[in-house]
């Protein structure tokens, strides 16, 4: 069942680990329960934008560094010069 179906926009909010294994893996090993990829993955450490061209790093959050999140991340990212901070109100 597609719970997605017909939704302009899907964001997953997750864990960015668990068990110190990463979530955010190269591919995916589940069984995929829609047609088309989320549109941003909101983890305790980043915002990562899925595209076509790969995982597009595009905030952290406050207290995190860059390396923190490719340490804890397996699959690859691609990261811009500068990734602001997430602000939370």
């Amino acid at each position: 069942m597609d719970l997605v179906t017909g939704a302009a926009r899907v964001v997953v909010a997750m864990q960015h680990s668990a068990k110190g294994q990463s979530k955010i893996v190269p591919r995916c090993t589940l069984p995929l329960t829609a047609l088309r990829r989320v549109d941003l993955v909101v983890t305790d450490l980043a915002v990562i934008e899925p595209t076509g061209m790969g995982l597009f790093l595009r905030e952290r959050a406050p207290g995190v560094s860059v390396a923190d999140i490719r340490a804890a991340t397996e699959a690859a990212l691609v990261v811009p010069d500068d990734i602001p901070e997430m602000i939370l109100a």
